[in-house]
């Protein structure tokens, strides 16, 4: 039988440069640098399962985790204009056009994690065959990613009650529109271990598997659809996501 035991170890190392340039006028700047380092044992609790299940001994060799981001970079910028005597915008015949309006821009920098090559081609789309290690484990990296997102923001202050009331409450609509991934990035998440690309794991065009595929019902359909499968959409980042929507607070 098999069990699992507290045996891995991992050592996570880094360090983070920041700026924060707090409010100034209309503007705000955050930006930080992250270098990190993490290598152990074991990225999960079933890391070591294929060597359990071949009878191999109880081998720890420290590589680098699946998580592993050696370099990250983010930077957020927030203009905003303020309301009454701190409104410092344009105005047309004493209306504050941009009043408690603001623009926000948040971008990520990050180098790509490690997964493990693999030397044979496999249908691994299918979940199928053997794959052979080729190089150290974790020792390929996925590409860089990047990222941009905008929100653009209203917030009109309310206040219920009459006028002679002392107590009259007061809420906050925020009214934003808020757009995710805004040069519409293809960032590769997910790749295949034998050819390091997210759409395409080699099966297909590999020569030791085309009787097999000339076998089929249909051989244009079976390409066809396995084509399909390779095509897996978490591979890749989400395209540009636009959402309006409304925040009432009180």
């Amino acid at each position: 039988y098999r069990t699992y035991g507290n045996r891995d170890f991992g050592t996570v190392k880094g360090i983070t440069i920041e700026y924060d340039l707090r409010r100034t006028g209309n503007i705000r700047i955050n930006a930080n640098y992250t270098l990190q380092f993490a290598e152990g044992t074991g990225s999960d609790p079933n890391s070591a399962l294929s060597f359990v299940n071949s009878n191999q001994p109880d081998l720890r060799t420290v590589y680098p985790f699946s998580y592993d981001q050696r370099h990250a970079f983010a930077f957020t910028i927030d203009y905003r204009y303020g309301s009454g005597a701190d409104y410092n915008g344009p105005t047309i015949k004493d209306v504050n056009i941009f009043e408690n309006t603001g623009l926000n821009f948040i971008t990520r920098i990050n180098s790509g994690t490690p997964y493990s090559d693999q030397k044979n081609i496999t249908p691994a789309a299918a979940g199928e065959g053997t794959p052979q290690l080729q190089g150290g484990l974790n020792g390929s990296r996925k590409p860089w990613t990047y990222r941009l997102d905008l929100q653009l923001d209203r917030t009109f202050n309310l206040e219920f009650g009459k006028e002679e009331d002392q107590r009259k409450k007061r809420a906050f609509l925020n009214v934003y529109i808020r757009v995710t991934n805004l040069l519409n990035q293809f960032n590769v998440i997910n790749v295949y271990r034998a050819t390091g690309v997210p759409d395409d794991d080699g099966y297909l065009a590999a020569a030791q598997f085309q009787s097999t595929i000339q076998n089929q019902l249909d051989e244009q359909a079976y390409r066809d659809m396995y084509g399909m499968f390779m095509n897996n959409p978490f591979n890749i980042s989400r395209p540009r996501t636009i959402r309006l929507g409304v925040k009432f607070d009180f």
